[in-house]
């Protein structure tokens, strides 16, 4: 038969350090995933300047002029900065993660980091539509 005690014990106070660590570790996810944010607002605007434009030029049968800054190269120059910002950030956060591991801190797989390289995935995509595409 199971009995309770009177005083059950008190679970382990949690390690300050290890505390400070998620902290750290979580500060670290959540700036990554505000780069993740402006990296994906700046490709898909990019994208969907170059799909109004790409509609607009069809809808209304012009051509494209030649220019030096015309729509599509806006679009690829958008899309361009928001991978290069895309991949520092992820740089910067595997740094960081790397510095907190070399501290042997236990630092369980980036969600963000893997959320990092999907988006990415993505901006190539749009990259590529919007380069090969004319």
């Amino acid at each position: 038969m199971f009995t309770m005690s009177a005083h059950p014990t008190p679970p382990a106070a949690p390690d300050a350090n290890q505390l400070a660590a998620d902290r750290t570790r979580l500060a670290y996810e959540r700036t990554l995933l505000a780069w993740i944010r402006t990296a994906t607002g700046l490709i898909t605007f990019g994208f969907s300047i170059y799909k109004f434009f790409e509609l607009q030029q069809a809808a209304l049968g012009v051509e494209h002029k030649p220019r030096l800054l015309g729509a599509r190269e806006f679009a690829i120059l958008s899309i361009a900065i928001g991978l290069a910002a895309l991949a520092l950030a992820t740089l910067e956060h595997a740094l960081h993660i790397r510095r907190l591991r070399a501290l042997n801190v236990q630092v369980p797989r980036s969600l963000a980091g893997i959320f990092a390289a999907l988006i990415s995935i993505f901006g190539v995509v749009g990259l590529l539509a919007a380069i090969f595409r004319q």
